[in-house]
């Protein structure tokens, strides 16, 4: 008994060690000792600089009362309804296709959602495996969101990665893995418009995936955070691949927050919505250790899901600040321009070396602090490498004046650095 507790103990510190390489960890590490040569801007984080919606305040304040209750925990009725209704107007879905009751919850933002989701979704598919000592598998985008990785080692599943890159438009192509691992897939994260590489994939690719999903009989889990600040044509989503597939959202998960849509990430208010045999599982294993959602917030978080004109604002500020990258870094050799969400993901390899070195550069010349993309990918432990390597990810989350100040600069030095590789 002791040698298994001994065992366990090991294998369980083995996976906690797996978590330390959280990306804001790693970056300020690697930047540690190093001043910043100019006045220093942060675009390292994805967070909106931009004011909250005043509404925000106002229903919070209105409904305060609300914080001697205790909040429900799959949300308020009219929280969830607001978000039903969203989501039929967002995919012109039929209307009252959606069961607000059993097809959504409300969530502390999406991330706990994600985490959770795996969690739920390991048990399911090891109930399905039995005793055969064979892990589940969790299917990951890489780079990611870091996130779907540290869900499959708590779970103690193995994760799959499967890289997102140029060749294949930054869109992962999980249809090409061995039937053992689909057979063994517990959850497959798919997140359009992707963090960090703003690629959006189609339709076609979704209802493809959904169809793998039901398939293998894995959860889909459609991380569509950044699905409202688009540039020219709404990205399609987990429920239009639900409508090509006979309306129904088997197997299906997707999760949206109003961090990004709305400029609200510290209100830490979401959803998860889809199939209801999966919601059901997912809120009994959140009634252990999930947070509810206190209910001004929810209140604030219904306002707004009922409010697109704040949006269609967002988003006309986020494509001026593409714009203006697009002018300063366009004629870089590496630059793609995305196609939505606020990050650059730019390939610094053609110009001064890897993500690090950039990432040095940027912060010691420029002031300006950045991600470097092997940060949001994991590693190949045997060739040591990852996609992300040659990359850095620029959040565009600051008012105008500062980012066409901070692409100045890092035009500046990146053209100037280029010769040193």
């Amino acid at each position: 008994m002791g040698t298994n507790s001994s065992m366990d103990h090991d294998m369980a510190g083995h996976r906690l060690d797996q978590l330390k390489n959280f990306p804001f960890r790693r970056i300020d590490e690697l930047l540690n000792g190093l001043a910043p040569g100019r006045p220093p801007v942060f675009m390292q984080v994805g967070e909106p600089q931009a004011a909250v919606p005043a509404v925000v305040s106002q229903t919070i304040a209105q409904t305060a009362a609300l914080f001697g209750k205790y909040p429900p925990p799959a949300g308020s009725p009219g929280y969830r309804e607001a978000v039903a209704r969203w989501l039929e107007r967002r995919y012109v879905l039929q209307g009252n296709s959606i069961n607000a009751a059993t097809q959504i919850s409300a969530l502390c933002g999406s991330r706990e959602g994600l985490f959770q989701a795996t969690l739920m979704a390991i048990l399911r598919k090891r109930d399905w495996l039995g005793d055969t000592g064979i892990p589940p598998t969790v299917l990951v985008p890489n780079p990611m969101y870091h996130v779907y990785f540290g869900g499959a080692i708590v779970g103690g599943a193995e994760p799959i990665l499967v890289d997102t890159v140029a060749e294949n438009d930054f869109v992962p192509n999980y249809a090409a893995l061995p039937k053992d691992v689909l057979d063994r897939a517990a959850i497959c994260f798919f997140c359009t418009p992707g963090n960090p590489t703003g690629a959006v994939a189609t339709r076609a690719a979704l209802t493809e995936m959904l169809a793998l999903a039901r398939k293998h009989d894995f959860v889909l889990a459609v991380d569509e955070c950044y699905s409202e600040i688009w540039f020219d044509t709404p990205p399609a989503g987990g429920f239009d691949a639900a409508q090509d597939l006979g309306g129904v959202p088997d197997n299906l998960l997707v999760f949206n927050s109003l961090s990004k849509r709305s400029g609200s990430p510290g209100l830490r208010v979401g959803f998860v919505a889809g199939d209801a045999a999966l919601i059901e599982p997912l809120l009994m294993l959140r009634s252990y250790g999930g947070a509810q959602v206190p209910g001004p917030l929810m209140a604030a978080g219904e306002a707004l899901w009922q409010d697109e004109t704040h949006v269609i604002a967002n988003r006309a500020h986020y494509l001026n600040l593409v714009e203006i990258a697009d002018y300063h870094l366009g004629t870089l050799p590496g630059f793609h321009r995305p196609e939505a969400g606020f990050f650059l993901w730019l390939n610094t390899g053609a110009t001064v070396g890897d993500g690090e070195t950039a990432t040095r550069l940027l912060w010691q010349h420029a002031g300006i602090k950045v991600m470097p993309g092997r940060y949001m990918s994991q590693t190949d432990p045997k060739s040591g490498k990852s996609p992300g390597d040659d990359y850095i990810r620029i959040a565009l989350v600051h008012d105008p004046k500062t980012v066409e100040d901070a692409m100045s600069r890092i035009a500046q030095v990146l053209s100037t650095h280029k010769s040193i590789n």
